[in-house]
C-alpha cells in the first residue's frame, strides 16, 4: 500500500520557512554590501530600498525605530555596508533584510557611471546653451519616442487633446527600460526627423537609476545632441535628472509637462487675437484724437492772431489739413485693419474648423478614438463620421491600403 503523502498550507509552508529563517545563527545578525535603488520614504516613518550589486537585489525595510538612530543620510545610487537580519514575511511569503544600521561606503557604480558621463559630455560642449534649439511655438506635428503601453504616452495625448485636439501626435514605439532601450531611442529620434514633424519628446515615467539608464547612454545623448529637430526630454518625474535631460533643446519635469510646452493652447490664441484686435483698434482711436486736439489748437490761436481778413483763408488751409489728416487716418485705419483680417484669414484657413466648414471630415473608430490611416479598419468595422453640423455611423465595406 502506497504511502500518502502530507498535504501542507501555503501558511505552513510560509511560517516554516519563517522559523527557519529565525534559528539560522547567520541570518539574524548580517551585514551586507550593495548599491541603493528604488528608495522610498513612507509617511510611516519606515524606509523602504532595494540593495543591488551586479548579478541580485534583495529588498530591505528599516523600521521607524531604526531610521529615526540613522546618522546616515540614504540616496540612490549610494553603495552602504547594511546590518540586520533576515526574514521571511509570513503572509506574502517575501523575504525582507530588516536593517538595524547603515554605515556608507561611497559612490554606487551607477551614480559614478552617471557623472563621469556628464563630465565628459559636458566638455565637449553637448550641453552648452549655444546649441539649444528653440521650441516652435505652433507645431503641426509632434513626435513622441517612449512605450506605447506606459503611462508617459497616455499623458501626452490626454494634455495635447485638452490644450489642442486638431494636432498631429506621431509615436515611434521604444523600449525606455532594460537591455536594447537605447538602441530604439535613437532609432525613433532619427525615424521622426526622416518623418518630419515640428518638434520630439523623448521621455516614460519615473523610476530608479537603473530603469532609467537608458537615457543616460552616450549614444542617445549623441542623437539627441545631433538631430535637426528641437527636442524636449520628459525623463521620470521633477526630481529625476537624466544625461538626455542636459543634451535636450529643453528639459520637461514631466511627460505630461512636455505636452504643455509643446501644443499651444488653441483657446489661448484666440483669445490673444482678439486681444489684439482690441488694442489696435484703441490705439487708432487715440492717435486720432491727438491730431484732432493738435488742429484745433492750431485753429484756435490762428483765430487769436490772424487779422479779420486772414481768418477765412487760414480755416480754408486749416479745413483742407483737417481733410486731409482724416483721409490719412483712414487710410492707416484701413491698411491696419485689412492687414489684420488677412492674419486672421490665414488663422481661420488653418483652423481644422474651417475645414471641416469646407467639407472635410473627422473620423474615429467606434471607441471614439481618431483615426488617421486603415491600418486599424477591417470589413465591418463601424466608424463616425464627424462633418459640421453633425456626424454619421458607417459601417466599411472595403479596405484599401494604399502607399503614398
Amino acid at each position: 500500500m502506497m504511502k500518502t503523502k502530507t498535504i501542507y498550507s501555503v501558511f505552513q509552508i510560509n511560517n516554516y520557512i519563517h522559523n527557519m529563517f529565525k534559528e539560522d545563527y547567520l541570518l539574524s545578525d548580517v551585514s551586507v554590501t550593495g548599491e541603493i535603488s528604488n528608495l522610498k520614504f513612507h509617511s510611516s516613518g519606515h524606509i523602504y530600498f532595494t540593495l543591488k550589486d551586479e548579478q541580485s537585489a534583495i529588498s530591505c525595510a528599516i523600521f521607524r525605530s531604526n531610521a529615526q538612530k540613522l546618522n546616515t543620510e540614504l540616496k540612490d545610487g549610494d553603495k552602504i555596508v547594511a546590518n540586520g537580519s533576515i526574514s521571511n514575511y509570513v503572509q506574502s511569503g517575501s523575504i525582507t533584510f530588516s536593517v538595524s544600521s547603515v554605515e556608507y561606503a561611497g559612490v554606487g557604480d551607477l551614480t559614478k557611471r552617471f557623472e563621469e558621463l556628464k563630465k565628459k559630455l559636458s566638455e565637449q560642449g553637448l550641453f552648452d546653451k549655444e546649441f539649444k534649439k528653440p521650441i516652435p511655438k505652433f507645431p503641426k506635428r509632434i513626435g513622441v519616442v517612449t512605450a506605447p503601453t506606459g503611462a508617459a504616452i497616455r499623458d501626452i495625448i490626454s494634455v495635447s487633446k485638452r490644450r489642442n485636439p486638431y494636432i498631429s501626435i506621431i509615436l515611434y514605439p521604444a523600449l525606455v527600460q532594460g537591455d536594447g532601450a537605447s538602441a530604439t531611442i535613437v532609432k525613433g529620434i532619427e525615424t521622426l526627423e526622416k518623418i518630419g514633424v515640428d518638434v520630439i519628446i523623448v521621455g516614460r515615467g519615473g523610476g530608479s537609476l537603473e530603469d532609467l539608464w537608458a537615457f543616460n547612454e552616450e549614444e542617445v545623448a549623441y542623437a539627441i545632441f545631433q538631430s535637426s529637430i528641437p527636442i524636449i526630454s520628459a525623463v521620470g518625474h521633477e526630481i529625476d535628472f537624466t544625461i538626455s535631460d542636459f543634451t535636450a533643446d529643453l528639459r520637461a519635469a514631466t511627460p505630461s509637462a512636455a505636452a504643455e510646452i509643446a501644443v499651444p493652447d488653441i483657446k489661448g490664441t484666440i483669445a490673444d487675437l482678439k486681444n489684439l484686435d482690441n488694442s489696435l483698434d484703441r490705439d487708432m482711436k487715440r492717435v486720432i484724437q491727438l491730431y484732432r486736439k493738435k488742429t484745433e489748437l492750431i485753429d484756435t490761436r490762428l483765430n487769436a492772431l490772424s487779422p479779420a481778413n486772414t481768418v477765412k483763408k487760414q480755416k480754408v488751409i486749416i479745413d483742407s489739413f483737417d481733410n486731409k489728416l482724416h483721409f490719412l487716418m483712414k487710410k492707416v485705419i484701413a491698411d491696419k485693419k485689412h492687414k489684420l483680417e488677412s492674419f486672421s484669414d490665414k488663422l481661420n484657413s488653418m483652423s481644422p474648423l474651417e475645414r471641416l466648414k469646407a467639407g472635410m471630415a473627422y473620423i474615429t473608430d467606434d471607441k471614439g478614438e481618431r483615426l488617421s490611416g486603415v491600418g486599424s479598419l477591417s470589413k465591418e468595422s463601424k466608424i463616425k463620421i464627424i462633418m459640421k453640423d453633425g456626424y454619421a455611423i458607417a459601417s466599411v465595406n472595403e479596405v484599401v491600403k494604399e502607399e503614398y
